[in-house]
């Protein structure tokens, strides 16, 4: 498709009202570099993917995804062999662990199924391995002491020579107060030192390694601790070959997987753009049309994605099969650039896989190329063309355009003689008409109006004027030519009615009688209209409560074969118990009485047949057990996961009930939870009745001394206490150590939907052995 018409029709600024929604670098880019397709099989493919994405997102909820950089130039340099940063690192890690996100999101989803989606998940390589050899970088790309056991001898070192520094240094200040300018421990070179006076310079022996800028204050390392910082310096020395050697040796080790990493970056942005798109469809109220071959353009209550939502006013526009050009009339400032900019990008929108601006059950018909001679103060070039620049652009139009174009003239055959620029407006639409190509126009000649009621294949439209508020009302009405309204106007802003009489002789009568027919006609259609938005209404709600309908249905009969298949599980387990007892007691009566074997067996039959496959599809007891069980609104139950008491607050759409637990709301199934009182016992008990709740929840959790798997579990059972006592900060406790505590407290905070921020402990509350987290 040509580029000019995307600059028209704004595309671009169309494209930017998605970028928001994107949060990874290759989603971005995808957007950057859409352009509009002719293949309908491709295009119905992105259709399908955003189609996908609403169910699952209706029925488990919106998928989160991180924010993730750029890899290309990374993995290029990985590719060169050479030796990435800790930040590369940290890139590379948060694009693996938002595929296993991804993968792990679709895996666990239920009551949906994705075909479209499912093609791009699976190209998904799985690199969980990789994470384990990424985990010994925190999230802002420094190593973890755990990295190597070389480095954790070596930080060992710097620690132990650090605090033997720190504490000489602490003695030295405090005995030397009256020789030092200021009482602080300074640093200098990289040196601890201390400021001291330049008078009392021979009082404390060492090395100067700075002068203040008056000369009155000297930096002073002490003699006493100058080997011990050279062997601190020594020690950084060796630890920072020992980064670049841990750096070196798992570059060497990704290398081999770029390309896999490469292609998940990809399929990680696709899927971000196709969220995007969805968030756009669900924000926006948009919808995805119907794609055809047939020059069908339906589209109902259309409007321009870039005006303003609460100012933009919906028009249907019907420019089906059997018709092949619509001349538009009206006023200026009608609204009928904005109707033609309207049809051409939509279709280009469409063409893009993106959802439009237009209600459900629109069509778009995929065309080669969008022509259009748009240049007024409302084009996007603000163009001042004239006549003779608006016709060489025609010119190019006619000799480009085939039978599976569409071409949007605005203003067609102004600037010039109106009876000439008539004649060739008439002219250029009928060449247009015979060649099939699919053509609308907007015009002021009347001569216009007339073509367009006797052509075949031609339609006449028109912009409402609403007279009374003088002012246009932007609605397109199809099959009306607009009509004059110079006069009444004119009346209506105190022109002398001599005047307008005098003008009222001048207009024959025919021209009189032509305008009292448009009046009828535009009064005509906009009943029409009226009826077919409340027809159109009435058809949407429809919809809806078939769609609640077949949900609640489905849920029913999902239920009902779990309770058959449990009932007839319990009621056989029965049947056999009896039926072993039975046999024992007729072994015990052979011994006995010493029965035949042929009348054992006879017996063992008929027992046998005691236990028949029983049909519960009748059972008229199961159906009522959901009513007895008293799941109604307000009903009061246990939760059986959290051990927790809650109250009923309504039952959704996918079979599940909102739950009100303390602060917190969730969605449970009817197997998680039991009925403890239903809104008829609680009524009829004591009002007077007061309940205390006290939370016995301390604000801190230890995880010091726990196996992993043990401090998991403790911390997802604490945080869950913590938010049903209502607690709004928590500290959790896991220590220093190797660091795997940590950053497993790190990620389930990163990932816990009711956790607001957290951060590292102050150095007097733990430092970096404890985590404080903020609760929602």
């Amino acid at each position: 498709m040509n580029k000019k018409i995307l600059q028209i029709l704004e595309y671009d600024k169309v494209k930017e009202q998605f970028m928001n929604a994107l949060t990874t670098a290759q989603g971005q880019k995808e957007l950057s570099d859409l352009v509009p397709l002719t293949d309908k099989d491709k295009i119905q493919l992105l259709f399908d993917e955003v189609a996908d994405f609403r169910l699952l997102t209706q029925e488990n909820g919106l998928l989160n995804l991180g924010k993730t950089n750029d890899l290309t130039e990374i993995l290029r340099r990985l590719e060169l062999e050479a030796s990435l940063s800790g930040k590369e690192f940290v890139e590379i890690k948060k694009v693996i662990q938002l595929g296993i996100n991804i993968q792990r999101f679709f895996d666990e989803a239920e009551n949906v199924e994705t075909p479209s989606l499912n093609i791009t998940l699976e190209k998904l390589v799985d690199l969980s391995g990789l994470i384990k050899k990424l985990e010994i970088f925190d999230n802002a790309g420094s190593l973890y002491d755990n990295a190597s056991l070389e480095l954790m001898h070596i930080r060992a070192s710097i620690k132990s020579h650090q605090s033997e520094i720190r504490k000489i240094m602490q003695e030295m200040l405090t005995k030397n107060l009256s020789s030092l300018s200021e009482n602080v421990i300074t640093i200098r070179n990289d040196r601890q030192v201390l400021p001291v006076k330049a008078e009392n310079k021979n009082k404390i022996a060492g090395v100067v390694h700075d002068m203040s800028a008056s000369g009155q204050t000297l930096y002073i390392e002490p003699n006493a601790v100058v080997s011990l910082n050279n062997k601190l310096n020594q020690k950084r020395i060796e630890e920072r070959q020992e980064i670049i050697r841990i750096y070196r040796e798992l570059s060497e080790e990704l290398k081999p997987y770029s390309f896999d990493i490469r292609q998940n970056a990809w399929l990680i942005g696709h899927i971000d753009f196709v969220r995007a798109k969805y968030l756009y469809l669900a924000a926006n109220k948009a919808s995805l049309p119907a794609l055809t071959n047939d020059k069908d353009i339906i589209l109902f209550a259309a409007r321009h994605p870039l005006i303003d939502a609460k100012m933009v006013v919906a028009n249907d526009i019907k420019f089906d099969r059997t018709l092949n050009t619509i001349v538009i009339t009206g006023p200026n400032t009608g609204g009928k650039t904005i109707t033609l900019k309207t049809v051409g990008l939509l279709t280009i929108l469409a063409q893009s896989g993106l959802p439009i601006l237009a209600d459900d059950g629109s069509r778009i018909h995929l065309f080669d190329d969008i022509f259009a001679d748009i240049g007024d103060e409302q084009s996007i070039e603000q163009s001042l063309s004239t006549f003779s620049s608006h016709m060489t652009n025609i010119v190019q139009i006619l000799a480009q355009a085939d039978e599976n174009s569409l071409v949007l003239f605005d203003e067609l055959g102004a600037g010039t003689d109106p009876k000439e620029g008539a004649a060739l407006a008439i002219a250029i639409l009928e060449n247009l008409r015979k060649r099939n190509v699919k053509t609308m126009a907007s015009t002021h000649y009347p001569e216009l109006k007339a073509y367009g009621v006797k052509t075949q294949q031609v339609i006449n439209a028109s912009m409402e004027f609403n007279i009374d508020k003088m002012q246009p009302t932007y609605h397109l009405q199809l099959g009306v030519p607009g009509r004059s309204n110079a006069l009444e106007i004119s009346r209506r802003l105190g022109l002398p009615e001599t005047i307008i009489s005098e003008a009222g002789q001048q207009i024959s009568g025919s021209e009189h009688d032509v305008n009292q027919m448009i009046e009828k006609l535009e009064e005509k259609t906009r009943e029409v209209i009226e009826s077919s938005r409340n027809i159109k209404k009435i058809e949407r709600e429809n919809q809806s409560l078939h769609k609640d309908l077949t949900k609640v249905y489905n849920q029913i009969n999902r239920e009902r074969d779990f309770e058959l298949e449990k009932a007839q599980k319990e009621a056989q387990e029965v049947v056999k118990k009896a039926s072993l007892e039975a046999q024992e007691i007729l072994k015990n009566l052979n011994d006995k009485a010493a029965l035949k074997p042929h009348e054992i067996i006879a017996a063992r039959k008929e027992l046998e047949g005691l236990a028949p496959t029983i049909d519960f599809s009748k059972n008229k007891v199961l159906k009522k057990a959901k009513a007895q069980r008293g799941l109604k609104q307000g009903a009061e139950v246990n939760v059986t996961s959290y051990g927790q008491r809650g109250k009923l607050i309504r039952l959704e759409k996918d079979g599940r009930w909102t739950v009100q637990m303390g602060s917190i709301t969730t969605r449970l199934s009817e197997e998680e939870f039991e009925v403890i009182d239903t809104p008829e016992q609680i009524q009829a008990k004591t009002k007077n009745v007061s309940k205390k709740v006290t939370s016995k929840v301390k604000a801190q959790l230890d995880l010091r001394g726990m196996r992993y798997e043990e401090a998991e579990l403790e911390l997802d059972n604490y945080i869950d206490q913590a938010l049903l006592a209502n607690l709004i900060q928590i500290t959790i406790v896991h220590g220093i150590g190797t660091g795997v505590i940590r950053e497993m407290v790190q990620k389930k905070l990163q990932k816990h939907r009711h956790i607001k921020s957290y951060e590292y402990a102050p150095i007097n509350a733990g430092g970096s052995g404890a985590t404080i987290a903020i609760l929602k």
